[in-house]
């Protein structure tokens, strides 16, 4: 059971992917990553012993006050930090155990040479419909909460993806890609180390209504219509990515809590 201030790794990963999962400050030390060089989802390495850059980068989320720190064990890095940012007002908890906890409990872990691989920007073509929302969703709530993303007419992803180091995606023969029957989404959670049952159970949605393939999944003709929807109502494209952002928020906790849940009008009783 997790002790004071303390999160265990269950609750941490039910936060993660919704909006409201507290910054992730990974402080593990240098050799210790090298030795397991892989991070929690949307956790950010910084050095224990720059504690005013650790309060900036939370400050300047703008996502909440509150913050989980990471260490290999849970123990003097960790805690450390932790209390050094209660005195500054942030509401700071230590993962139990640390990043050995959550290898133990098989969590995903987005691999170090795929974040090193990619960058804060990313590009792709213009007028999205459901792959360019799903995808930005995903790397916005597992990987980096700080990306930002550049719709451009198709001809132009790869020259803007090599004059901005953006990292280009969906796009035909790209890295960030559909591969054979799976769509892009598809492609960043098994890169990113993402793959689990609420996330899977999604993709299989997103797969079904990208690639016009309903009978994988009958909620894809919903998701169909109010992504076309969407793209209608919405004349620029990061407009409609943020209107869009709410809605895989809610398919997500569907996938995770209610994906077993029906709805029907109440049978009448026939009394009076």
């Amino acid at each position: 059971m997790p002790g004071l201030n303390e999160i265990s790794p269950a609750h941490l990963m039910r936060l993660i992917g919704t909006p409201d999962c507290p910054v992730l400050i990974d402080v593990r030390l240098r050799e210790d990553i090298a030795d397991a060089p892989r991070f929690v989802p949307t956790s950010v390495c910084l050095p224990h012993t720059d504690l005013p850059r650790i309060h900036n980068h939370i400050t300047q989320q703008n996502r909440s006050d509150r913050a989980v720190i990471i260490c290999q064990k849970g123990k003097k890095l960790s805690f450390g930090v932790a209390s050094w940012l209660r005195n500054l007002g942030v509401t700071a908890e230590v993962l139990s155990g640390g990043q050995f906890a959550w290898e133990a409990e098989n969590l995903p872990q987005v691999p170090q040479s795929i974040l090193q691989s990619t960058t804060s920007l990313w590009v792709t073509r213009h007028r999205p419909k459901i792959d360019r929302i799903a995808c930005p969703w995903l790397i916005r709530r597992f990987v980096d909460p700080t990306a930002q993303f550049l719709f451009v007419p198709p001809a132009e992803v790869e020259a803007v993806a090599e004059k901005f180091a953006a990292t280009a995606f969906d796009m035909p023969d790209g890295e960030w890609s559909h591969r054979g029957d799976l769509c892009t989404f598809d492609t960043m959670i098994s890169r990113f180390g993402l793959a689990h049952t609420a996330l899977d159970r999604l993709a299989q949605v997103v797969r079904a209504a990208d690639t016009n393939r309903h009978d994988l999944s009958p909620q894809a003709a919903g998701l169909l219509a109010i992504s076309t929807g969407l793209s209608r109502q919405y004349k620029d494209d990061t407009s409609q990515l943020q209107a869009g952002l709410p809605i895989y928020d809610a398919l997500y906790r569907w996938a995770r809590d209610a994906f077993a849940e029906g709805h029907d009008w109440p049978q009448s009783t026939g009394e009076k």
